[in-house]
């Protein structure tokens, strides 16, 4: 029979007492024997008590009643404190922490798994120390702190692997892949996914292994590899429906439904969202139901059924306000005012994006809070108010630049149509800007967008100091914005006390609670009355006048301008900046010179014809049996005569070329003027942006030339997806040869003496590098991207980007 922790004190006492009886001191030993019994069993019952508030509290936090489970853990804490058992303590501090996770208040979680974890550790609990690491690198991941997150989660897994915890261990490699999928990291991402996924099959975890498929798919489908991604989530969706996992099954369905979605297969993709829908109704997933009718919302947007649309979207949103999703809300309601803009109930929208981007401000959710931004500013465009779309445009891109200072990375779900987005945004705001002749603006935004294209070709590409500072806002627009996010901000604190009231069922409310929220309902009405009055507001009308008036000869950018013409004075080649700006129905023109504020030449070209242009010109270089001169000139006609007056006006001998979009595929030294290359007039310089690009470096006076050839032998291999099969450059020899006596001093390296090992070192030592050779470019995957060498694979990647 086993006995409690008092019986067994009692027999010891008793022993104790018999002994005192031989000697005769039995009766003053007595007294502190009941009192040690009644001490011991005081314990024994506040233990008791403790153990039973502790699985009460547990109860209660399972049915979502934070405050009532709270309050358990509270009186459970103090008995286990008093009975001085620290492991019951440290269960109850770890109890605490997930209310307060379980509320989206991750700091005071944290503060409390902190407190949990000093515990544990003393204790030696090694696995509990690792599920406690494992918390709060979690907590740290909701509050988007995603470096901190992966120092907790490095910290559970090397305990797992030191203690044999295969389990924790393929945990911890899971939410460390989650982080690098946060970066964008998709290579790393992938492999500690399969870390995992070997892991949870070695010890037979089908749960784990359906979930692990999942994060894998969902990898496939971020980079876009849909059919790869279908495969695994096909692969999730088996396992878990073996084992009877309807959650894991519903969110299989769901992310099966967002491929065929992805892939513009809208029925398709509806009848999965239909599936997942059921089961998640069935089982009570509230959060899953809610996103699957956002999702099938989305679906009838894309098919142009917006009623049945805004139908699907307010069931989701009101599931999502139910259970306090405030993330799903601002989503669910920023897609509510995508519709009535599309139906052009614009005011109706305009409520719907405020509504959102307060709550998204709220939880800081900063790159949807761009989105929504967005939204607005070209809300504002459409009701033909180009004033009040600039400043939410100029809100949007300050927003887009903080996110890359920040090195946040965009949740990749959306990667592919924010990305878009953006791109849309930065060139309705120049597009904006140049109609109305504020060019030096303009110019500022086109650096910015220059290098968000190349983020979005690299993933990894960061700005400097000058592209961090985002766009000016000239004193009329910081003037509309301090206005409107003064109003946005009360927006913000009435909804959080709203949230929390609506957390407790109405039927639990005191009379007190139900008072208060009528009232901030009725004030958040009032707000939103505003909000709709705001663009006729006196003091914003008077803004908006002022800048209609005098915008284009603001001096907010001065300092700008100055800029840009000394770094053009300074290297003394005559050289001016030109920037082109490909818009659907034109192009327009900016040349900045040494001596003159930018000027603006606009060209009457749609899109399309520019880029069949592009494709001719492309086409007569690469065959020696077509004219190449037609599609030279007309592409000359286009991007150079507009500005050749400027050009000789300012004495230019040099053009520092900024392309814009397509426009890259085309060198501008081979355009034609009727008579001569343009190389032949001017030296053209490719850069990306002024604002990347250092002008204060002199050109050397001698020349130092590394030249590297590919020129015999033959290789095969397989890169991502793409099959390659690539021979030497015969004629490349000979292309070295000549600039090694064309510029004596020349560094030649041909086939195996062209190697990485041979080639790097000496590219910092030379001005000028030139190599003859294959290689490819791969948007979005600069692992796949490369530069052959005279060796070939696997040392072929120079510039792979990490």
């Amino acid at each position: 029979m086993l006995l409690s922790s008092v019986d067994r004190l009692r027999v010891m006492l008793v022993t104790l007492l018999l002994s005192f009886a031989v000697t005769g001191e039995l009766k003053a030993v007595a007294g502190v024997v009941n009192l040690t019994l009644a001490q011991a069993q005081t314990g024994e019952n506040q233990k008791d008590e403790a153990d039973r508030l502790l699985t009460e509290g547990k109860q209660k936090l399972n049915q979502n009643q934070f405050q009532a489970a709270l309050e358990e853990f509270e009186k459970a804490l103090a008995l286990y404190q008093q009975a001085k058992d620290r492991k019951g303590e440290g269960d109850t501090l770890y109890s605490i922490g997930d209310v307060y996770y379980y509320q989206d208040k991750f700091s005071q979680a944290i503060e409390f798994y902190q407190q949990a974890l000093v515990i544990r550790r003393q204790l030696r609990d090694r696995t509990q120390e690792a599920t406690t690491l494992n918390d709060i690198g979690l907590s740290y991941r909701k509050l988007s702190q995603y470096p901190k997150a992966l120092e907790y989660y490095q910290q559970a897994l090397a305990i797992s692997k030191q203690i044999g915890d295969r389990s924790g261990e393929s945990a911890s490699l899971n939410n460390i892949g989650v982080i690098y999928n946060y970066f964008g990291q998709y290579p790393k991402a992938l492999e500690y996914y399969q870390q995992a996924l070997a892991i949870l099959q070695q010890i037979g975890d089908l749960s784990g292994v359906g979930t692990t498929l999942n994060n894998i798919g969902f990898i496939y489908s971020s980079l876009g590899q849909y059919p790869k991604a279908l495969e695994y989530y096909q692969q999730a969706l088996a396992i878990l429906q073996q084992i009877g996992d309807l959650s894991g099954v519903g969110t299989t369905l769901n992310n099966i439904g967002f491929i065929y979605s992805s892939l513009g297969q809208y029925p398709k993709a509806l009848e999965y969202y239909q599936q997942a829908l059921a089961i998640r109704q069935q089982i009570g997933d509230r959060s899953g139901v809610g996103t699957t009718l956002n999702n099938i919302g989305f679906i009838y947007s894309s098919l142009g059924q917006y009623p049945k649309a805004l139908e699907y979207y307010q069931q989701a949103l009101a599931i999502r306000q139910q259970i306090g999703d405030r993330s799903g809300v601002g989503t669910t309601l920023n897609n509510i005012g995508t519709i009535y803009n599309y139906l052009g109930q614009y005011p109706k929208a305009l409520e719907y994006f405020q509504q959102a981007l307060a709550i998204r401000q709220q939880i800081g959710d900063r790159s949807e809070e761009g989105a929504t931004l967005n939204n607005i500013g070209f809300l504002l465009d459409a009701q033909k108010q180009p004033e009040l779309a600039i400043v939410f445009f100029k809100q949007s891109v300050n927003v887009i630049e903080k996110i890359r200072q920040d090195l946040r990375v965009l949740p990749k779900e959306q990667q592919e149509s924010y990305t878009q987005t953006i791109a849309d945004t930065y060139r309705r705001l120049a597009d904006l800007l140049l109609q109305k002749d504020r060019v030096l603006e303009a110019q500022q935004v086109l650096d910015l967008l220059k290098v968000q294209e190349l983020q979005e070709y690299l993933s990894n590409v960061r700005g400097n100091q000058q592209t961090q500072q985002g766009v000016d806002n000239l004193p009329p627009e910081k003037k509309i914005s301090d206005s409107y996010n003064q109003l946005l901000n009360q927006a913000i604190e009435i909804g959080k006390e709203l949230t929390e009231l609506q957390k407790i069922p109405y039927a639990q409310q005191t009379s007190t609670q139900k008072q208060c929220l009528a009232q901030l309902t009725n004030q958040q009405g009032q707000i939103v009355k505003m909000f709709e009055e705001f663009t006729r507001r006196p003091d914003v009308v008077a803004s908006v006048q002022q800048l209609r008036q005098t915008a284009k000869d603001q001096n907010v950018s001065l300092q700008r301008l100055r800029n840009i013409s000394d770094d053009l004075k300074r290297l003394e080649q005559n050289a001016v900046l030109l920037y082109p700006l490909i818009l659907e129905d034109r192009l327009e023109l900016i040349l900045a010179t040494p001596g003159s504020p930018p000027i603006r030449r606009t060209v009457a070209v749609k899109r399309q014809d520019l880029n069949q242009a592009i494709v001719n010109f492309r086409s007569a270089f690469q065959n020696p049996n077509m004219d190449a001169k037609k599609p030279a000139k007309q592409l000359y006609d286009w991007l150079i005569k507009p500005i050749e007056n400027d050009l000789q006006k300012a004495d230019a001998k040099t053009i520092i070329y900024a392309p814009d979009g397509q426009l890259r595929y085309i060198p501008l030294a081979a355009l034609y003027d009727g008579k001569q290359w343009l190389v032949e007039r001017l030296r053209i310089n490719n850069i990306t942006a002024a604002s990347l690009t250092d002008f204060t470096i002199k050109p050397q006076a001698h020349l130092k030339v590394l030249a590297g050839a590919f020129t015999q032998g033959h290789y095969e291999f397989q890169l991502g997806k793409q099959h390659f099969s690539l021979s030497g450059l015969p004629f490349a020899a000979k292309e070295v040869a000549d600039l090694q006596t064309s510029i004596p001093g020349t560094t030649k390296l041909l086939d195996k003496d062209f190697s990485i090992t041979a080639t790097i070192p000496q590219m910092n030592q030379n001005s000028v590098v030139h190599f003859a050779t294959h290689a490819a470019f791969v948007p979005g995957l600069p692992e796949d991207s490369f530069i052959l060498f005279g060796k070939g694979l696997p040392e072929n990647k120079l510039f792979h980007q990490q």
